[in-house]
């Protein structure tokens, strides 16, 4: 599914969005350029999930971890310093009991699991309007209507 968003609160909004999809368990693969919009749409989900504390770029210290209104965590992940899905492992970050958003997925993270959303967002020559793309993968996804985030 292909989104045009066009404002920063779009972005935000779009996160809100999203959050009523996911559940514990679920793994967002967040890829797009510096600027494009990752922690912004994270911003919004972790709004809408009840997320404590401020949600921002996890860049230094890798991985944020955010308690979630009703249990579990939002997990926010920075990708970008890690070389191999082997060291997202060495996060110990509890998969089950999480939400897990991975800013900066790449290639590596391919095969990392069964079940993830690929959020792909792309900045369109004006500077505020982006295209996103999200690929639902694995069985997880069967049925789930992304189509409603529009």
């Amino acid at each position: 599914m292909q989104l045009t968003i066009t404002t920063s609160e779009a972005m935000e909004e779009l996160g809100s969005k999203l959050a009523d999809l996911l559940q514990l368990g679920d793994l967002v693969l967040l890829s797009g350029e510096l600027g494009a919009g990752k922690t912004t749409l994270t911003r919004g989900l972790g709004e809408a999930l009840g997320a404590e504390g401020t949600i921002q770029s996890p860049t230094f210290v890798l991985a944020r971890e955010h308690r979630i209104a009703g249990g579990g965590k939002l997990v926010h992940v920075d990708a970008y310093r890690l070389s191999s899905a082997v060291e997202l492992d060495d996060l110990d970050i509890d998969f089950a009991g999480s939400i897990v958003v991975v800013e900066w997925a790449r290639d590596f993270l391919d095969g990392y699991a069964e079940n993830y959303l690929s959020v792909e967002i792309d900045r369109t020559s004006d500077d505020e309007v982006r295209e996103v793309v999200l690929s639902a993968v694995g069985p997880r996804w069967e049925g789930v209507d992304l189509a409603s985030l529009n």
